[in-house]
């Protein structure tokens, strides 16, 4: 089965025969197989085959093989089916439905179409988001494993955070799919999988040529281009190649202007080689700098020292860049067999300047600091997927293999002044960084049931060049296996359960991991999940869980400071709940509810609460697509108050944001505008509880310090498409 316009297999279409519900769907390669003995090869109606976001089709057969051509269509709740061979095709298709339905202005807003997931901006546009989900502070991603294309976004040992994941290399409008789990129960997804994984994959084709212009509030513009480079007589040959690029600037609504500037290069070519396989490569580069007004504290603006967008150090901000290139080879060895073979690189550049304390430290210069690396990473994966039936078992086996090896050069925390004068360097040195892993995953699937199964074995090294010392530290080593078990039982075509359960890892830094001779490498979490998915009326499809986590000790780099701390066991659990409905043809509604109770084991109660870890979250909204061609959506997000401090004395303050967009798209064109924050909440986008001391301040006082969120701003798009 394939896309009619690109050629492009799709996986997890869903064919079923005549008036029977059961069905089998379509993998990688877009094939899919019935018994011939089957009764659905006479029944009169033949097959049903349905792919979200495609016109359903009826068809005939008449030969034992076919090739079914599906042409996009509008979006249908009706065709998810809950079966045990469809249910990776039900999520799926959720997450195919809030893509296609949901305005994503950027490539982070991507991250919030996962349920349960917020992010948070603090420090100038061009800095990697904090990340929120399941209990988590995640940081900027130390818990949560995030790649495009293959390619890891997360950065090790990186000089701000461990697991640093910076998007801003990726332009939204090519993200075609989005594949996430929450969890440690997924093999494909080692290191920083424990809250869970976010997978994303860039567009193989684009359907028609794009310019798109973007303006507003705050010196706001972005200017896209997506150019088709080849005609369609080599795409119905399997061939496809595009490029893509994307300039962004805004002042934001600071006192201060961020200047915040982005340029994104991407391109992508896709071509058969012979029969049975084919080549994916992917280049791309983004370059940005911005100036930022970053955290400043509650009492500068009660006092009238500074406005909500007001700076105490005006001269914070950063630059980075990245460069990727990725060639990935499928190899189909059959209708049932399929081998990947895929080789990445990137090249990356980071510098951050901030300032969290202010005077606190050197009340003459100030605390400004400055964190940089330049970075090197390779890597090869290999994945070996075959499906075959053991008497009445399906069985599908996936098997995988590769590395990942990380290099940074000066990797370096000093303290600066006014950005360009080093007082002193804190920390200064070379990193080399190597995982190897390998795994194994077994699905079984008869009548109701599926049982998954798995492991997976991952050998991480880490070295550290201290240039700040004459004493090197030992080279350090570990390696940890990694479980997993996963159980699916259907009842019938509206309601499913499933247990998940499994072992996953985050690393520490590898300056931690040398400084404490290797003690806490690897810190193991381990987590279990009970669901059910319903799907009680043809329009409705819910989501629900109940879950488990716990996370062992572990010793933390605190990146700002240049220290190691340790940060204790601990355990979460919580529900989550989401819901998708069809109302009519054109009318979609979404929500979503994740409640989390997060504590540390080994403090005493009331003193174990895990700061800024959030407690109760909610999104969800109103999407409508006219025939006519006017489409658009209005949508929320709220946190609830959180604990600032461990024992909750200090409240981060929770918020709720509505956000609006209307279009109206034809062929030819698109018009449109959007609003973020549609009533002009006075929110705190980001908050810690932080000590510092101002100018003429005697003493050093504690207190939240924040971000402010962005008020009302208004934006206009137009895009031509040829």
């Amino acid at each position: 089965m394939i896309d009619k316009l690109s050629k492009e297999p799709l996986e997890m279409a869903y064919i079923r025969w005549g008036s029977n519900n059961r069905g089998v769907t379509t993998n990688k390669q877009g094939y899919f197989s019935i018994n011939k003995k089957s009764t659905a090869l006479t029944d009169t109606a033949g097959l049903i085959v349905s792919f979200i976001g495609f016109h359903t089709q009826q068809i005939k057969p008449n030969t034992s093989s076919l090739l079914i051509e599906m042409e996009k269509g509008p979006v249908n709740l009706q065709e998810i089916v809950i079966t045990p061979q469809s249910a990776a095709a039900s999520f799926h298709a959720i997450s195919k439905i809030d893509l296609n339905l949901q305005p994503v202005r950027s490539a982070q807003d991507i991250l919030r179409t996962v349920p349960g997931l917020f992010i948070g901006q603090h420090q100038g546009g061009g800095k990697a988001e904090q990340i929120f989900l399941r209990g988590f502070d995640v940081d900027h991603g130390t818990d949560i494993n995030i790649s495009a294309d293959g390619i890891p976004v997360n950065m090790v040992s990186h000089a701000h955070g461990q697991g640093y994941a910076d998007m801003h290399f990726l332009i939204p409008e090519l993200i075609t799919n989005i594949d996430y789990g929450k969890g440690p129960y997924y093999t494909q997804y080692g290191n920083l999988a424990t809250a869970g994984y976010v997978s994303l994959n860039t567009t193989s084709s684009i359907d028609k040529s794009t310019i798109k212009l973007e303006g507003g509030q705050f010196n706001t513009m972005r200017a896209l281009a997506m150019i088709d480079l080849l005609n369609n007589r080599q795409k119905q040959k399997g061939t496809n190649a595009y490029i893509a690029s994307e300039f962004m600037y805004s002042d934001g609504p600071f006192v201060s202007p961020q200047h915040f500037n982005r340029f994104n290069v991407f391109g992508k070519f896709n071509t058969k080689i012979g029969a049975n396989n084919k080549l994916s490569i992917i280049a791309s580069a983004l370059n940005s700098q911005w100036n930022a007004s970053g955290q400043i504290p509650e009492r500068a603006v009660k006092s009238g020292l500074i406005s909500r967008f007001g700076a105490i150090d005006s001269t914070e901000g950063g630059y980075t860049s990245r460069m990727n290139a990725s060639a990935k080879l499928t190899t189909y060895l059959g209708n049932a067999t399929t081998w990947e073979n895929q080789l990445y690189y990137t090249h990356y550049n980071f510098s951050l300047h901030s300032n969290f304390t202010f005077l606190l430290n050197d009340p003459v210069n100030g605390d400004q600091i400055r964190q940089r690396e330049a970075r090197d990473m390779f890597g090869y994966q290999s994945k070996f997927t075959n499906t075959a039936a053991l008497g009445q078992w399906n069985i599908q086996s996936v098997y995988g293999a590769g590395f990942r090896a990380d290099q940074t050069h000066n990797s370096e925390l000093s303290h600066t002044i006014n950005r360009n004068t080093v007082l002193a360097y804190k920390q200064l040195g070379d990193i080399q960084e190597t995982n190897a892993f390998g795994y194994i995953d077994e699905t079984l699937e008869k009548d109701r049931w599926q049982i998954n199964f798995g492991s997976r074995l991952d050998y991480l090294n880490f070295h550290y060049n201290n240039k700040l010392s004459a004493d090197q530290l030992p080279d350090q080593h570990k390696w940890i296996a990694s479980p997993k078990l996963n159980i699916q039982y259907t009842l019938n075509t509206k309601t499913q359960l499933y247990l998940k359960s499994g072992k996953g890892f985050h690393s520490n830094d590898a300056r931690v991991v040398t400084l404490n001779n290797g003690y806490e490498i690897l810190p193991a979490a381990y987590g279990a999940d009970l669901g059910v998915l319903l799907k009680p009326a043809p329009n409705l499809v819910v989501n629900a869980a109940v879950w488990w986590l716990y996370l062992q000790q572990e010793f933390v780099y605190v990146g700002d400071e240049g220290v190691v701390e340790p940060s204790g066991k601990t355990k979460r659990m919580g529900i989550d709940v989401s819901g998708r409905y069809q109302l009519n043809a054109w009318l979609f509604a979404d929500v979503n509810v994740n409640l989390a109770k997060p504590r540390s084991i080994e403090a005493a109660k009331g003193e174990n609460y895990i700061p800024l870890a959030p407690t109760f979250t909610s999104t969800g909204g109103i999407n409508w697509q006219l025939k006519n061609g006017f489409n658009g959506s209005i949508r929320y997000r709220y946190m609830h108050d959180r604990p600032a401090n461990d024992n909750n004395s200090v409240t981060a303050k929770g918020y709720t944001i509505t956000d609006v967009s209307f279009n109206y798209t034809k062929k030819k064109y698109e018009v449109g505008v959007a609003v973020e924050n549609l009533f002009n909440v006075r929110w705190n986008e980001t908050q810690f509880y932080t000590e510092s001391r101002l100018k003429n301040e005697l003493a050093p006082i504690s207190e939240i310090h924040f971000t402010p969120g962005t008020p009302f701003f208004a934006k206009l798009k137009c895009a031509i498409f040829f």
